[in-house]
């Protein structure tokens, strides 16, 4: 008998939303609170311990299509993820993944769309994670040069980096949710309740990764 057969289905929730914008803190609230299983299948975990270190940052480049060289496996890395995201919903599992979808790689790739048509049937909630780009700076600040590696650098005083910018600048340029939430004015804590809430009251019809299953 087919694992899935007789099991409910499990619920997906995305959020997307700059670097430190606080997503993964959402994660953790919503592993911590929520009842059921969930499972952070996002862009941290696959990269860091899935993507062999040679092709990094992988479904993480950012935006400026500077690593051109990486492009054609991205649309296969998120294909992989996202089926396997369907497969654990399927087997009754909750998902929740945090990403940064853009489409500003040296041509577009159309990869939020082809992602949302993966999960075509399952209940999907897309969560905007906003957070203005002086408290996303203030961020970086506080976490020290240990943990900002070698791909963006920031010190007091220093002009924005170009990066930064461009991450504020693309990641909702297509601004279709089912829900919004600022991390500058709500804890991590208090997001995960307006998504438990909006759970509780049913899906939008229709959602937005339906709408956006539907884009060319």
């Amino acid at each position: 008998m087919p694992f899935s057969e007789g099991r409910p289905i499990g619920q997906i929730i995305i959020l997307n939303g700059a670097p430190r914008s606080g997503k993964s803190s959402i994660v953790d609230a919503i592993q911590a609170d929520f009842e059921g299983v969930w499972v952070n299948l996002g862009v941290d975990a696959y990269v860091r311990h899935i993507t062999p270190a040679r092709y990094r940052p992988g479904i993480g480049l950012r935006p400026g299509g500077e690593r051109s060289d990486l492009e054609p496996l991205v649309p296969r890395f998120y294909a992989a993820l996202y089926a396997s995201i369907a497969a654990h919903s399927r087997l009754g599992l909750n998902v929740v993944a945090e990403f940064g979808h853009h489409d500003a790689y040296s041509q577009p790739l159309g990869i939020l769309a082809d992602c949302a048509r993966l999960v075509a049937g399952l209940p999907v909630l897309f969560v905007g994670v906003r957070c203005p780009l002086e408290v996303v700076m203030q961020r970086r600040l506080t976490e020290g040069p240990e943990r900002q590696g070698t791909y963006v650098k920031v010190e007091a005083g220093m002009p924005v980096p170009a990066p930064v910018i461009a991450w504020q600048e693309q990641v909702h340029r297509l601004g279709i949710y089912d829900l919004e939430v600022d991390t500058s004015v709500k804890s991590p804590e208090t997001c995960a309740e307006e998504i438990r809430q909006l759970l509780a009251g049913g899906l939008p019809h229709p959602t937005a990764f339906e709408r956006i299953a539907s884009r060319d």
